[in-house]
């Protein structure tokens, strides 16, 4: 036992040594290309024609059928089959920061397309949730019952219950965030097609109205909810969804209630589905920087708040984020590679801002210009794509060695296109998630949630805390890519 240890500790060793001085080369343009094919894995409902990931089939086609609402389409959470609105809106939204940001970027990578169209598939289906101006469906399936099944979401026999918020039953933090991704996706498509772009923006107005006036946290209303995605809290969707609703209508009103709000947020240690402060905070920086507001009072606290969580990550702060031992920004045991990529996106546009007005940031730890945060981003994406002590990328179907056996029914069953018998609630857990063996189908740019504080990686189905990818993980790192490939 004790000279395995010491073996590790000198691959280790050797590791740090090989690899701190240079960063390592990848193709950052396939990762970039597999990072949407992810999104097609994800899709429920009908799909269509020019749908790229072949082993996926038709489901979910009944959604929504319990109330008499169409609420066919979305996306699949993580592993499991269940549709939770919270961190698919989120994830829309992420993904529209991508596309806006690094736009030109995609279009040189001919990935444009396809990123309006990850970000299409999920908004189609955030306005058919929208059934209602103070009626918004945050959940299709049950997380319980779902998680006691094995199965293809093409042989779904779980309960498939809807679960709504409304003025009874509100929720200002799903409202909250749904307006956020739908005014940052009319953003990303006013250029493309201004019709959708204005249906996207009056949804969004009408549900961050739906969210101001009830102020509740969703898991209140939707208990089940709870949980899988609990709320911490409604103030930080709030001014989320103001803060994109601002950039997307310049109207004044959403700048008052961002300079009104009574809690910036302060130092943040994460930026999540349940937590968006920091992109808050960034996004009133960019207006700061912009000489838009003034850098002064509530402008200018979210302006330092959003540059103390960038110092702490680049490690020049007064209390910096953790690294392992082979150089990953380390947050928490579950899933960390969903905050590392929310905190590699920061980074990455932050740099864009600055450079645009050929400004630093003045950290406790020394001076930071743009170039160095270009760098920080490039170090944390190159430990993901296989730069870490394991030698493996932990994004699905890129380079030589990647997991295996990721935590996903539709990845870890065969196709339903290669073999038809449909797969048992129960027999699923036998047939294909006890299998010691990989996955029939690779999940192409999934993130799984990674290595823990050691950089130790168990590349097992059932260890669902490091091998279950979700799809609020990969959409950081649309943007990240398209600015490094």
């Amino acid at each position: 036992m004790a000279s395995s240890k010491v073996f590790g500790l000198l691959c280790l060793s050797m590791f740090l040594l090989t690899h701190n001085s240079v960063l390592a080369s990848f193709d950052y343009g396939d990762a970039l290309t597999k990072s949407l094919l992810y999104y097609e894995a994800q899709r429920s409902g009908k799909l269509p024609p020019n749908q790229r990931v072949q082993w996926r089939g038709d489901s979910g086609l009944k959604d929504g059928s319990d109330t008499g609402v169409d609420l066919v389409g979305g996306y699949y959470d993580a592993g499991d089959n269940v549709k939770f609105g919270f961190p698919m809106a989120f994830t829309i939204t992420m993904l529209s920061w991508s596309t806006i940001e690094f736009r030109s970027k995609l279009d040189a990578k001919s990935e444009l397309s396809n990123a309006l169209d990850a970000i299409k598939w999920g908004t189609d289906y955030l306005i058919k949730a929208h059934a209602a101006p103070n009626v918004l469906y945050g959940e299709i399936g049950d997380g319980d019952s779902d998680h006691e099944c094995w199965q293809r979401p093409e042989d779904m026999t779980t309960p498939r219950t809807t679960f709504k918020i409304d003025e009874q039953h509100p929720g200002a933090d799903l409202a909250g965030e749904t307006a956020a991704a739908l005014a940052a996706a009319s953003i990303a498509f006013k250029d493309k097609d201004s019709k959708y772009a204005s249906e996207l923006l009056t949804h969004a107005k009408e549900v961050f109205e739906f969210a101001r006036d009830h102020s509740v946290v969703y898991q209140n209303s939707i208990n089940v909810a709870g949980k899988f995605y609990s709320s911490s809290g409604y103030e930080d969707e709030l001014l989320w969804a103001a803060a994109w609703l601002h950039r997307a209508t310049d109207d004044i009103t959403y700048l008052d209630y961002l300079g009104q709000a009574g809690n910036t947020g302060g130092a943040r240690t994460v930026f999540s589905w349940d937590d968006k402060f920091i992109g808050v905070q960034v996004l009133v920086a960019k207006l700061v920087l912009e000489g838009k507001v003034e850098s002064s009072g509530t402008w200018s606290q979210y302006k330092s708040q959003a540059e103390q969580f960038i110092c702490s990550c680049i490690q020049k702060g007064n209390s910096n984020v953790k690294k392992t031992p082979g150089g990953l920004l380390w947050f928490l045991p579950w899933n960390n590679l969903q905050y590392t990529s929310t905190a590699v996106f920061v980074a990455t546009a932050y740099s864009e801002y600055l450079n645009a007005k050929h400004a630093p940031i003045q950290c406790p730890g020394g001076i930071v210009q743009p170039k160095d945060l270009i760098d920080l981003a490039q170090s944390q994406v190159d430990y993901i794509l296989g730069s870490n002590p394991h030698g493996m990328s932990f994004m699905v179907g890129f380079g030589p060695k990647y997991p295996t056996q990721v935590h996903h029914r539709a990845a870890s069953i065969a196709s339903i296109k290669k073999d038809s018998a449909p797969v048992s609630c129960k027999g699923g857990f036998d047939s294909w998630f006890n299998k010691n063996s990989p996955n029939p189908n690779v999940l192409d740019g999934a993130i799984v949630g990674g290595p823990d504080e050691n950089d130790a990686y168990t590349d097992s189905r059932s260890n669902y805390q490091m091998a279950e990818p979700a799809t609020v993980s990969t959409a950081p790192l649309v943007g990240v890519l398209a600015k490094l490939a």
